[in-house]
C-alpha cells in the first residue's frame, strides 16, 4: 500500500508540476518580469520576496529576500529559469502529494479518481485560498512583512483549515461542522502580519492581475494533483488486486 501511495504521489507530482509550470509561463512569469522593471525605480530600495510561501501555488515567484547591495546567484532568464521553475514545481508537488497521501492513510480516507477533485479542492482551500485571505501573493518590488511571522501565520492558516476539512470528512455531526467553521475562521480572526506602508512603483492593476493569476494557478495545481493522484491510486490498486499473493507483478 505504501509503495502504491508513493508511486501515485510521484506521478501526480509530475502531472501537476508540468501543468502548473505551463500556466506560470503563460500568465504568472510575464507579470513577474513586468514587476521587476519597477524594482529600484524609486528612491527607496525594498527588501522583497514572494508574500505567499506556498511553492505549489507560486513556485515561480518565490525568491529569497535580498537587498540590491549584494550580488547573489539567480537563474538566467530563458531555459535556465524555466528549468529551475519546473524542477521546483515538481518537487513542491511531490511534497504536497505525500502530505495528502499521509493524511489519507492516517485518517483512513481513500483517494480515488472519483473523489480526487474533492481532495484537490481541499488542498486548494487549505494551502492556497485560506492563507491568501490574510497574505495575498506579493510581487517583486513590493514591501513585505517579517518573513518568520508570515511563515508562522501561513502554516497556522493551512493547518487549521486542513484540520477542519478532515474533521468534516470523518465526523457527520452538527458539532463537528461547528468546530470546523471555527477552525476555518480562527486564523482569519488572528491578524496576519502586515507589510510596511512603504511606497512601491508597481501599479495596482498589475498587482491585482498577479494575485488573480497566482490563485488560479493554485486551483489548477491542486485539481490536477488530486485527480492524477486518484487515477494513479485506482490503477495501482487494481493492478495489485489482479496479482496473486506471492507472485511477481
Amino acid at each position: 500500500m505504501f509503495r502504491n501511495l508513493f508511486l501515485a504521489a510521484l506521478v501526480a507530482a509530475l502531472c501537476a508540476g508540468l501543468v502548473t509550470s505551463a500556466f506560470q509561463a503563460w500568465r504568472v512569469t510575464p507579470l513577474i518580469f513586468a514587476a521587476e522593471a519597477f524594482e529600484g525605480g524609486g528612491e527607496a530600495v525594498h527588501t522583497h520576496e514572494a508574500a505567499t510561501p506556498a511553492p505549489g501555488q507560486d513556485a515561480a515567484t518565490t525568491m529569497p529576500a535580498h537587498d540590491h547591495g549584494e550580488e547573489e546567484w539567480m537563474p538566467q532568464d530563458g531555459f535556465e529559469r524555466t528549468a529551475f521553475t519546473l524542477f521546483s514545481n515538481i518537487l513542491a508537488a511531490a511534497g504536497y502529494a505525500l502530505i495528502i497521501g499521509a493524511v489519507s492513510v492516517l485518517f483512513a480516507l481513500p483517494i480515488t479518481f472519483a473523489n480526487g477533485i474533492l481532495w484537490g479542492l481541499g488542498g486548494f482551500a487549505a494551502f492556497t485560498l485560506a492563507p491568501a485571505l490574510g497574505l495575498p501573493p506579493g510581487m517583486p518590488g513590493m514591501p513585505v512583512a517579517d518573513t518568520l511571522a508570515r511563515q508562522v501565520w501561513w502554516f497556522g492558516a493551512a493547518l487549521s483549515t486542513g484540520a477542519a476539512l478532515v474533521l468534516v470528512a470523518k465526523v457527520r455531526a452538527p458539532w463537528a461542522l461547528a468546530v470546523a467553521v471555527a477552525l476555518v475562521l480562527l486564523p482569519q480572526l488572528i491578524a496576519a502580519p502586515q507589510a510596511p506602508d512603504d511606497p512601491t512603483g508597481v501599479p495596482p492593476r498589475m498587482t491585482a492581475e498577479f494575485v488573480a493569476a497566482v490563485i488560479y494557478n493554485g486551483a489548477l495545481f491542486w485539481v490536477v494533483l488530486g485527480l492524477a493522484f486518484g487515477r494513479m491510486a485506482d490503477h495501482l490498486a487494481a493492478r495489485s488486486a489482479a496479482v496473486p499473493n506471492g507472485a511477481r507483478a
